[in-house]
């Protein structure tokens, strides 16, 4: 777990502080400062691992030099309280090397500082605690004047401004997290706030050993006091309730190790004394839940929140998907699928039945479709049907972009999870039981925050869609809810591509959709679309020049440059504006003081909002292309068609737009994508990537990140999903990551029932009658077994019943394989062997272990879809399970029972009088007999006769009051000429 630490503060003369002073303290050097002529000597310092100084373009050569560089500082500001220099702070993760760490500090610096036009003085300290572990950051002394070659010129404001500072604290994250992940480290951090997390604990400023050396000598004394009062505060606020820690770590993790615990507390406590009783105190915390080991060893655990959570977005889900309010009518549902189909659009296949299965009547659908199987057109016709019922219909999704997605491509009103929560929160735009909200890319929500809108869409009694794919970019926050909700409930799977148009490209989709990752970039790479450089840098351009041909082959064509790191798309954009500029396809160019940095904009140029902004109808992610520009003003061309006009001091939250994050691409469509693989990328990134193009795409790699094709294949190949804790309660195949990360929970159940005490052993133990023999029934006491007592006995006893539980899926295929040899051996004419026999009561019992009724709910599955045997039997029994699952609600609910019926007995009608008309009177009778028997049946469910009795027009009959409705079925259906079924007698 890295640590996120980022502060900036202002160095001034009114707290009698010199820019000088500070410089020689930061770099340890020695600098004689002029305007006090005296030497700061912190040679001794030590911890300075590199210190340099990065000077913007149009800064004087003199200004390399330290002590010329502070010291003009000091010379150019006249005023006795005057503002010398801005000192930004933030913490490099322990994870990391020393390179890697300043790399990554150089980097930034020279990014959001000096392109901005500041000179930035930067160190890097690599601090060891008393506890020996290292405590890397960096202090970055930034100058506040433009400069030119001339020296120092006026103040810029604004620098000066609070929300670039909460600017650089979201970017510095973005930064840490993208070049964790390219390094492969599993680790990251969060900008927020810990209140804005939810976390009752204080921010503190990173302090460390060096720092207090120089407040022992007086030196900034009050801030190291008042760092170590916040940690030591704290710290005894985790001590009383650790449940606080156990919050902050599950945060961004649905578990977490040993070490990410101690981790967490030691950046929140003062000293070791105070460690050792907060990490005591949250691991024998009662919130603590030990899961088991990971796959390399490590104990696992979680939170008890967490698991309530995840209690909590069960039940929701349960109460939902039992709800029928939600029902469009066969009339309104034709309607829908009517008028798209006068506009050129027909579902087709999977997307029928995707419309077919939103449509029903149940609070919760779930459908999961690969990138670019048309889910957005499919909803677009759900849209009309649900609003031709009389719902309303919302949209919603967790990224501006995706929002934007989603109601370009089904005219549903979106917006973010986060505005709608908002709105929530003050009362606002509540949902209502005449509501549909459509969730796009679930797979990227959040448990805590799917919970929060399952709830309140259960309480309000309204219908959720939740659309997406589990295999696309995880959800940022803990868990994978999406995930979890198919797999409990089931849903509708969209495998049909119909993004891509040749053939071979849409079976790469679905490669990279089902983790053959390998396979699709060997077909990419067959038909000559990937390409390798020696180096990154070549990769780049090479990229950047084939982008550029096919530019001005295709102009018509729409088309982006994706990569991993936002570092990387600046180069790419960069690079792309170039090569607009040389073939004169851009205007003259203008400075914008854009929120990003300053940013030449030109007519032409591609442009991408970085925030969602409602006035301009645009989110963040919207692109589109210069229209015109002045650094006041600038007028756009959206790619959906719109013009949109802003002034910069309103609104400045732009860049360009020719390259984007990889992330930010997830739900986007183009003609042609140019991706730029990069070691922090995986399976979940190469899928979006390498699918969002209708005609063609193109994978450029360095040998120097990747050796060969086969090392870019493993990287892009990597699984990252995130887990839930649930993942662990269990080693059921659906549970997917649990088996992944080698949980041994099985192994430590099993510990448990090794230790529960045994009885003493008895003369008679080990005795056994003969075969022969009769043997007596067992007593009550035959399988006693002293339990252990208190929490720890309660626990391992409800660990052990766990255990015991009958794994659904197993049970149901184990049942799948006894019936189909017994209907293989009836097949072939031959007698059922007894264990064959035995088999299936054994497989039966299992599946009734599973719930009451539910070996009947499977038997009724598969006597309605017998091919779901041979499935189930082969080991796919997923399938089965929602069959009986909906037998079940069919076998609750009369009405789904009466809609069957009706069904059922329409179908039987019309084929009897097939037969009648063929002349077979002989079928004709059979199935007179199979309809009488379903009249009959009426007579054991009352409920459902009710409510037949109000259709008794689909049935074919009318009723007299007071008649039997049983009667009038089976009067209804004469066994041949004349002759009725007798039913009165």
């Amino acid at each position: 777990m890295a640590i996120f630490h980022f502060s900036a503060k202002v160095i001034g003369r009114a707290s009698g502080r010199s820019a000088v002073a500070a410089a020689a303290y930061r770099a340890g050097e020695r600098l004689h400062d002029d305007r006090l002529d005296r030497d700061h000597d912190f040679t001794n310092k030590s911890g300075v691992v590199h210190s340099e100084i990065l000077l913007p373009d149009n800064a004087p050569e003199e200004f390399a030099d330290r002590e010329k560089l502070w010291n003009a500082v000091e010379a150019a500001e006249v005023r006795k309280d005057a503002q010398l220099a801005r000192e930004v702070e933030f913490a490099i993760p322990r994870e990391m090397t020393q390179a890697q760490g300043i790399e990554l500090a150089r980097d930034f610096a020279g990014q959001e500082f000096v392109n901005r036009g500041m000179i930035a003085d930067l160190n890097v300290h690599w601090d060891i605690g008393a506890d020996g572990m290292a405590k890397p950051h960096a202090h970055v002394m930034l100058t506040m004047r433009e400069v030119d070659e001339e020296g120092f010129g006026a103040k810029v404001r604004d620098w000066n401004r609070t929300e670039l500072v909460e600017q650089w604290r979201e970017r510095w994250a973005d930064h840490v997290n993208g070049r964790l992940a390219e390094l492969d480290i599993d680790a990251r951090v969060d900008h927020r706030s810990l209140q804005a997390q939810g976390i009752g604990l204080e921010p503190q400023d990173k302090i460390g050993p060096a720092a207090s050396r120089m407040g022992e000598r007086g030196l900034e004394s009050e801030r190291i006091e008042d760092h170590r009062a916040i940690a030591q505060r704290n710290g005894e606020r985790i001590i009383a309730e650790p449940c606080v820690a156990l919050d902050a770590i599950t945060h961004q993790q649905a578990t977490f190790t040993h070490r990410d615990m101690a981790m967490f507390v030691h950046s929140h406590t003062d000293g070791k004394e105070q460690f050792d009783r907060a990490l005591s105190a949250v691991r024998a915390s009662p919130d603590l839940v030990e899961l088991g080991k990971d796959g390399r060893g490590e104990d696992r655990f979680t939170s008890r929140e967490m698991i309530e959570t995840e209690q909590r977005l069960q039940r929701a889900s349960e109460l939902m998907a039992e709800r029928e309010r939600h029902h469009v009518d066969g009339k309104d549902r034709a309607a829908a699928l009517a008028q798209v189909k006068g506009c050129g659009l027909a579902l087709t296949g999977e997307q029928r039945a995707a419309f077919e299965h939103v449509a029903d009547g149940r609070g919760l659908s779930v459908v999961v479709g690969y990138a670019g199987t048309g889910k957005s057109a499919m909803l677009g016709v759900a849209r009309e049907a649900w609003e031709r019922a009389g719902f309303e219909v919302r949209g919603a999704a967790l990224s501006g972009i995706a929002a934007e997605g989603l109601e370009n491509g089904s005219r549903i009103a979106s917006r973010t999870i986060a505005s709608m929560e908002h709105g929530w929160a003050q009362g606002r735009d509540l949902l209502t039981s005449r509501d549909v909200l459509v969730i796009d890319e679930a797979g990227m929500v959040g448990t805590r925050q799917m919970e929060r809108v399952l709830s309140h869409a259960v309480d309000a009694g309204a219908k959720v869609v939740l659309v997406g794919d589990p295999q696309q970019l995880q959800a940022i926050e803990a868990g994978a809810a999406f995930r979890a909700i198919h797999e409990r409930h089931g849903g509708v799977e969209i495998t049909q591509v119909r993004r891509q148009h040749e053939g071979w490209q849409q079976d790469a989709t679905r490669q990279l959709a089902t983790g053959r990752t390998g396979e699709a970039i060997r077909a990419y790479a067959d038909h000559g679309m990937v390409h390798a450089a020696d180096t990154r840098e070549a990769a780049r351009s090479e990229l950047v020049e084939r982008w550029d041909r096919e530019r001005i082959a295709a102009p018509d064509q729409t088309r982006i440059i994706l990569t991993h790191t936002n570092d990387e798309v600046r180069e790419l954009n960069e690079a792309a504006r170039d090569r607009m500029h040389t073939s004169n396809a851009l205007g003259d160019d203008v400075l914008v003081k854009a929120e990003p940095g300053n940013r030449m904009f030109a007519s032409g140029d591609r442009i991408m909002f970085l925030r969602n902004e409602r006035s301009l109808e645009v989110k963040n992610g919207t692109l589109g292309t210069v229209e015109k520009v002045s650094p006041e003003h600038i007028a756009v061309r959206t790619d959906d068609g719109r013009s949109v006009a802003f002034d910069t001091k309103h609104y400045a939250h732009v860049d360009h737009g020719y390259a984007a994050t990889i992330h930010k691409a997830q739900g986007m469509t183009v003609d042609r994508a140019h991706v730029l693989a990069t070691p922090g990328m995986d399976r979940h990134g190469a899928y979006v990537g390498m699918s969002r193009h209708r005609e063609g795409m193109a994978l450029h790699y360095g040998r120097d990140d990747f050796k060969d094709e086969s090392r870019l294949v493993r990287t892009l190949s990597r699984e990252r999903a995130k887990d839930m804790a649930s993942d662990y309660e269990r080693r059921d195949p659906a549970q997917q990551f649990a088996e992944r990360r080698g949980i041994t929970f099985r192994e430590r159940i099993a510990e448990i029932i090794q230790k529960i005490p045994e009885r003493a052993r008895g003369m008679f133990d080990g005795f056994r009658p003969k075969a022969q023999a009769p043997e007596r029934e067992p007593g009550m006491f035959a399988n006693f077994r002293p339990q252990p007592h208190g929490p720890e006995g309660e626990k391992e006893q409800a660990l052990v019943r766990q255990a015991r539980a009958p794994d659904p899926r197993r049970a149901v295929e184990r049942y799948a394989r006894a019936a189909a040899d017994i209907t293989r051996m009836q097949g072939q004419g031959l007698p059922v062997l007894p264990h064959q026999r035995e088999a299936l009561d054994k497989a039966r019992a299992g599946v009734e272990a599973i719930r009451p009724h539910a070996a009947a709910d499977l038997g009724a599955a598969f006597q309605r879809q017998p091919e779901l045997v041979h499935e189930a039997a082969e080991g796919r029994g997923q399938a089965a399970m929602r069959a009986m699952q909906l037998e079940a609600e069919i076998r609750a609910d009369p009405f789904q029972r009466a809609d069957r019926f009706v069904e059922g007995w329409q179908q039987l009608q019309r084929h009897r009088e097939d037969l009648q008309r063929d002349g077979d009177f002989r079928g004709a009778k059979r199935v007179a007999q199979e309809m009488h028997g379903m009249a009959k049946g009426l007579e054991r469910d009352a409920q459902m006769e009710s409510v037949l009795r109000g259709r008794t027009r689909e049935l074919g009959i009318d009723m007299e009051m007071g008649r039997s409705l049983v009667r009038d079925l089976a009067d209804s259906v004469p066994f041949d000429h004349g002759r009725n079924l007798g039913m009165s007698r």
